[in-house]
């Protein structure tokens, strides 16, 4: 057997998140569809990195899979691309050691969140950025996104809807907002994240950035481990899962 890594990029708006579900079009289950065609009818399971939500986007989700055949990676590359829909391209195709695995093996991910702050929407980025039309303190932003870094409980900042049994600790290594295009973008870089986590994340720092929320509020938010502290979770238009990395 020979396990395979592919990293790839999908739009996600036409899509019910990553996870295979009966009856609904998914990021995972058109990769098996594609691969199952290139094994004759055999199923193959992937592995991702990562589970993203109904209309999340990637710039560089990866998977792996076992496979009997012994294709050459640029082949595997063009084979799979041509059986998969357009708003899914596979990148890179490589093979890898059994060691790997795409979820586990991984050291830290990257998410980017986008926000729109023009005063009037833009039709044609309604599913790629979060129409939010407010002035906006990047300074408090930032200074919030200071006391987010680090090792924390994040249970505050998952959703009330989350089924982990585990921890709930992860690290942000970095957190930050900068200008970008026609509004701002958020970066996160981090060893893990909980269930919605960034929009959540997102959604307060917004709220900062209008004045709603202090910065110095936020590590009371994140001792009270208490969801309901804080407001609604924000759209998944803007959230991309930009990269995944590996030692």
């Amino acid at each position: 057997m020979t396990r395979v890594k592919c990293i790839l990029e999908y739009d996600g708006s036409g899509f019910a998140g990553f996870q295979i579900q009966p009856k609904e079009r998914t990021v995972g289950g058109e990769i098996e569809k594609a691969i199952k065609k290139i094994h004759k009818g055999q199923a193959i399971r992937i592995q991702s990195a990562g589970r993203t939500d109904a209309g999340v986007h990637a710039e560089g989700q990866v998977v792996h899979f076992d496979t009997p055949l012994s294709i050459p990676d640029e082949s595997w590359k063009r084979a799979l691309n041509t059986l998969l829909p357009d708003d899914i391209y596979i990148k890179v195709c490589e093979n890898v050691s059994e060691g790997f695995h795409a979820r586990f093996s991984a050291l830290a991910k990257e998410y980017h969140y986008d926000v729109q702050t023009t005063l009037k929407p833009d039709v044609f980025k309604r599913k790629y950025a979060y129409h939010y039309p407010y002035a906006l303190d990047l300074e408090k932003i930032n200074q919030a996104c200071r006391y987010l870094e680090g090792k924390h409980d994040f249970t505050t900042f998952s959703s009330a809807k989350a089924t982990i049994k585990g921890s709930r600790i992860r690290t942000l290594y970095k957190l930050t907002c900068k200008e970008h295009g026609d509004g701002i973008r958020f970066y996160f870089y981090g060893d893990g994240f909980l269930y919605n986590m960034v929009r959540i994340i997102v959604s307060l720092l917004l709220d900062v950035g209008r004045g709603k929320r202090n910065p110095e509020d936020i590590p009371e938010l994140i001792a009270a481990k208490n969801r309901s502290m804080i407001g609604k979770t924000i759209p998944p238009e803007g959230l991309y899962l930009h990269k995944v990395i590996y030692k």
